[in-house]
């Protein structure tokens, strides 16, 4: 899951390393201003990227690297 809001820029920048991760699980996208638990958890510190089984989180900022670490000590399949 990926915690985010609309219009945040770095939610997009996040996206977008994600993306390029090309990782092998469908990703949700949660969007924090529609729930008051969320964005108190969340509000400033979004994007998450969140595992639903796993109290894993990576917050923000990281860089291509530093996800694929993540995802690699999560055992998230990803295609460099």
């Amino acid at each position: 899951m990926l915690y985010s809001t609309q219009g945040c820029h770095l939610c997009e920048m996040a996206l977008e390393l994600i993306q390029q991760a090309r990782i092998d699980v469908n990703l949700s996208v949660i969007d924090i201003a529609l729930d008051d638990a969320l964005f108190s958890r969340y509000g400033v510190t979004i994007p998450v990227l969140s595992l639903s089984n796993s109290t894993a989180e990576l917050c923000w900022p990281f860089d291509l690297q530093q996800l694929q670490h993540w995802l690699e000590s999560n055992g998230i399949t990803y295609y460099p």
